[in-house]
C-alpha cells in the first residue's frame, strides 16, 4: 500500500527526518514510536503533503505522490488524522463529519453519516452540538470518524491516545483494533508504545530522524532495548 524510500524533511537546516524508509502493507497496522521530537509526526505530515518534502519517494498504490497536493493525496486514499484532534470547534459535530468527505460526490454522505453515528453513538447524542462542547475523547472520535468520512485507503493515526484518560485510552486502540480487523490499513504514530504495538503486525523505531530499528511487532515487544526505553524495565 505504501513504499517510503529515503524520505528527508528538513526546517531551514535542521533536518528533522533523515533517509527515511519504510512499508507498510495492504491491511496491515504499521507503528512508528519513538522519543519526543524523533520526526515520527513529522513523517505523518510529509506523507500527507502538510509538511514540505526535501528528499525521496513516496509511492501509494504503486504511484508516484511525492510531488502531489494535500487536497489530490486525500483523494487518492491517504487521511491524516492530526495529533491533537483538531476539529473545526465552531462548526458542528455534523458538519465536521461532512467536511471529511468534501473530496466526494454528495450523493452517498448521509449514508456514511448514519455509519459513523452507529460506530460512534455518542456523535449521534451530539450530532448538532458545537465540536468545541466535546470531551477529549469524543473529540478524537470525530476526529477519526471524520478521517473515515473520506474513504481512506491508508489512515495516517498521529497519537491519538494524546491526552486522554487510561480509560478512554483503551477506548482508543479497540477502534484502531477494529478498524484493522475490518480491512484498513492504518500507519500509527503514537507514544503509547505499549498498546501501539500490541494492535500493530510490524513496527519501527525513530531515534533523532532516523529508523534505528525495525521488526515485526511481538518481536519488538519482546526487545530488551525496546523494553528497557519504550516500555518500562520489568513490564
Amino acid at each position: 500500500m505504501l513504499e517510503v524510500t529515503d524520505l528527508t524533511v528538513a526546517y531551514g537546516l535542521i533536518e528533522a527526518v533523515r533517509k527515511i524508509s519504510f512499508k507498510v502493507r495492504a491491511g496491515t497496522v504499521v507503528t512508528l514510536i519513538g522519543p519526543n521530537g524523533a520526526g515520527k509526526s513529522t513523517t505523518l505530515n510529509a506523507l500527507s503533503g502538510v509538511a514540505p518534502l526535501h528528499g525521496g519517494r513516496i509511492l501509494l498504490d504503486g504511484q508516484d505522490i511525492s510531488r502531489w497536493s494535500v487536497h489530490r493525496r486525500v483523494a487518492a486514499g491517504l487521511v491524516q488524522v492530526p495529533e491533537g484532534r483538531l476539529v473545526l470547534a465552531g462548526m458542528s459535530v455534523r458538519e465536521n463529519l461532512e467536511l471529511g468527505a468534501y473530496r466526494r460526490p454528495r450523493g452517498d454522505v448521509a449514508a456514511d453519516i448514519a455509519r459513523m453515528e452507529a460506530r460512534f453513538p455518542i456523535l449521534h447524542e451530539r450530532r448538532n452540538a458545537a465540536a468545541g462542547t466535546l470531551s477529549g475523547g469524543e473529540q478524537q472520535m470525530l476526529a477519526i470518524a471524520r478521517g473515515l468520512m473520506a474513504h481512506p485507503k491508508l489512515l495516517l493515526l498521529d497519537e491519538p491516545s494524546l491526552g486522554l484518560a487510561p480509560l478512554l485510552v483503551q477506548t482508543v486502540f479497540e477502534i484502531v483494533g477494529e478498524l484493522r480487523d475490518s480491512g484498513l490499513t492504518i500507519l500509527l504514530v503514537e507514544q503509547n508504545a505499549r498498546q501501539a504495538l500490541t494492535v500493530s503486525s510490524y513496527g519501527y523505531v525513530i531515534e533523532s530522524g532516523k529508523i534505528v530499528l525495525e521488526g515485526p511487532a511481538a518481536e519488538l515487544r519482546s526487545d530488551p532495548a525496546v523494553i528497557r526505553t519504550y516500555l518500562g524495565q520489568g513490564m
